[in-house]
């Protein structure tokens, strides 16, 4: 998906890229907190206490972390966006599309044991306030993807950015991996 919505593209589909991205922006928002409310409010009528819900959301993350270190794939849909929506929809409809499905977290292929982690805390949090916070800013983090492709405006960039993402995407993996073992770890000792 990275690699479709960029300003070479957009262009060549006669659409305006800054437009499609904030398309993309608000549809990721929007599924973040749509799926953050309806969790929050289910969660609303569990009896857990704060201190338990820290020390299980600590638990479940460190649990992804380790997970995605040794390399275990995530649970999830094997599926991404539709990309035949580019060139027959419009730009705003396909951003918005897109957006949404990756800002609900588990509409597309989870990559890493750490979505799960952010539905937990939604979850967890016991609120619908709370849930939509974390789903709205689990969703804007996933917006920021198509803004690393800004700057593809003829296809030797392109090019450049793919090699460049299939480099990366292993250091990344590792990286979230720590990270969200890191946060598991706070969030069980503060639990205790």
């Amino acid at each position: 998906m990275l690699s479709s919505i960029h300003p070479l593209g957009e262009r060549a589909r006669g659409n305006r890229w800054l437009v499609t991205v904030f398309a993309f922006t608000l549809g990721s928002l929007a599924g973040g907190v749509a799926v953050g409310v309806l969790l929050g409010f289910v969660g609303s009528f569990s009896p857990v206490r704060e201190d338990l819900a820290l020390l299980i959301l600590g638990s479940l993350a460190l649990m992804a972390g380790g997970l995605d270190l040794l390399g275990v794939k995530a649970a999830g849909p094997r599926r991404q966006v539709n990309e035949r929506w580019i060139g027959n929809l419009r730009g705003t409809v396909y951003g918005f599309g897109f957006g949404a499905q990756l800002g609900a977290g588990v509409a597309t292929f989870v990559v890493t044991w750490g979505v799960w982690v952010v539905l937990a805390a939604e979850l967890l949090s016991g609120s619908i306030l709370s849930g939509a916070v974390i789903g709205g800013v689990f969703g804007l983090g996933r917006a920021v993807a198509p803004l690393a492709a800004g700057w593809i405006d003829r296809p030797s960039r392109l090019t450049r950015f793919n090699s460049t993402l299939a480099r990366l995407a292993q250091p990344v993996h590792v990286t979230a991996g720590i990270a969200i073992a890191v946060i598991g770890a706070t969030a069980f000792v503060w639990g205790v």
